[in-house]
């Protein structure tokens, strides 16, 4: 599992996989994360026994180096293969938008060497983040498939959940299910994206419609990654039924038509950084800027220092607190120990491209390892060694790696609240609710430049399929249903 922007300059090495084998999977049962869900329905059934055979999982980041990708390839195959002729179906948990040098389509290569290596016959699920590029080569390999059902994404378990019971269905029943596919030609981004209040979520909640009544054995949208550059990237629409090609047909076709007459509405809504501040200024009680252009969650570098460089421009006096992503800076601060002066650049470190450093004199606050855990999943974060700045009226978290910043762990983590604080930077599009919107005055979705920019014509988009909308704004659409069966 990996998300990666393919404009983020800064490749991604095998080094930032963590890996486990065999039993290690087994320590996954109580996470919240769909392998851990799968665990949960597999080893309800005593009639199941699970042969946990390799993870790996790493953060978002740029695209993944040819040597890595082969080496990360190989051992995942090696891995795996061994157990031909030993099982009788295999449950692949993916998210669905990595990218590696050479190789735009990683899951579909793996799900396409899985199935020669145990035949034709095996049944094969996967899970998916609703955000992964769900290809022609990976829906070719498999019987079904599960996506996550939330945004931002709370149904980890669930969704492996889904797809463990899907699994095991089509293993007693010998099922041999059919999959509608919709590619609409749309790249989602914005607040209507959210689940619980957004039109995305209205869509969503007819697919889960079709699960919960019976009518299918799985449905739902997935909108991809804008910014992996792939040449299947898009917005589609899926259903996965029992034998009713019919039915999966017009079922899909419903929810694609559905996305396309949201699109307008499923449109990143951006202000000026200029702008921002001088509201933020005027405005009693915290205020939140959501920095998406450069989420380390979406495979941004994390290195923008343009929300900083802003607030210092609009003269803003209040106490900011924010993070970046920026190694030297750390080290410099670890040398120097807690309490020091230094001064150093800051930021611009990674996408130099984008962002030049500012010098600033700081103190050194506190210093870490940078190990902490997800709210969300209870997974492990490592931002290497990190250090609390403080210049001014700014306390900063200095990160050495750019782990996920989507929840509040890193401030914890490195004892600064944000509730203790008048203005709150954070750098991904959306968290959950109660971590800011539930007590900020105002969330400002700021339009700076990055990696991951919901301003999408910014990025230079140049594998995807064209005409795409919002890129092309006159895009035309003609639902075009296509089926799958695995065997026909």
């Amino acid at each position: 599992m990996q998300e990666i922007s393919s404009f983020n300059p800064l490749p991604s090495q095998y080094a930032d996989f963590s890996i486990a084998e065999g039993d290690e999977l087994l320590a996954w049962r109580k996470l919240n994360t769909s392998v851990g869900g799968a665990l949960t329905v597999f080893e309800a059934r005593p009639d199941v026994t699970v042969v946990p055979t390799i993870s790996a999982r790493a953060g978002s980041a740029g695209i993944l180096s040819a040597a890595g990708w082969n080496q990360l390839s190989e051992q995942l195959l090696t891995a795996i293969k061994p157990h031909v002729g030993k099982v009788d179906a295999i449950y692949f948990s993916l998210h669905g938008a990595m990218g590696a040098e050479g190789e735009p389509d990683p899951e579909g290569y793996l799900l396409k060497e899985v199935r020669a290596a145990f035949g034709p016959d095996i049944p094969i699920v996967i899970s998916l983040d609703l955000h992964g590029i769900l290809t022609d080569r990976m829906i070719r390999q498999v019987d079904g498939l599960t996506i996550y059902q939330t945004y931002p994404h709370m149904d980890f378990a669930d969704t492996g959940e889904r797809a463990a019971k899907l699994l095991l269905d089509i293993v007693d029943r010998g099922l041999k299910p059919v999959i509608a596919r919709v590619v609409v030609p749309l790249l989602a981004r914005g607040d209507e994206c959210i689940t619980k209040t957004g039109w995305y979520g209205d869509v969503l909640a007819q697919g889960q419609l079709l699960e919960r009544n019976g009518s299918a054995l799985a449905a739902g949208v997935m909108i991809g990654n804008p910014f992996t550059d792939a040449p299947e990237l898009c917005t589609q629409a899926l259903v996965v039924a029992e034998s009713d090609a019919v039915f999966a047909q017009n079922a899909a076709t419903a929810l694609a038509d559905a996305m396309w007459a949201g699109r307008h509405r499923l449109v990143g809504k951006l202000i000026a950084p200029d702008k921002a501040v001088a509201l933020a200024q005027h405005i009693e009680g915290p205020v939140l800027f959501t920095d998406a252009a450069d989420a380390t969650s979406s495979g941004a570098s994390g290195d923008s220092n343009e929300l900083l460089k802003a607030l210092q421009a609009g003269r803003y006096s209040k106490r900011v607190l924010a993070q970046i992503v920026d190694a030297d800076a750390a080290e410099a601060a670890h040398a120097a120990g807690v309490g020091a002066t230094i001064t150093v650049p800051l930021g611009g470190s990674v996408d130099s491209g984008r962002f030049t450093p500012m010098m600033v004199t700081a103190t050194v606050e506190s210093l870490s390892r940078g190990l902490t855990r997800l709210e969300t999943m209870g997974l492990p974060l490592d931002g290497g060694r990190c250090a609390v700045l403080t210049f001014d009226n700014f306390t900063v978290v200095v990160l050495s790696k750019p782990a996920f910043l989507f929840d509040r762990a890193f401030y914890y983590s490195n004892g600064v609240d944000p509730q203790d604080f008048d203005l709150i930077v954070v750098k991904s599009p959306h968290t959950e609710f109660h971590m800011y919107d539930a007590w900020v005055a105002k969330n400002f979705n700021v339009d700076a430049p990055g990696s991951t920019s919901a301003n999408v014509a910014s990025l230079g988009h140049q594998l995807c399929a064209r005409p795409i909308y919002p890129i092309e704004p006159d895009t035309q659409f003609t639902a075009q249903p296509v089926l799958y069966r695995r065997g026909a």
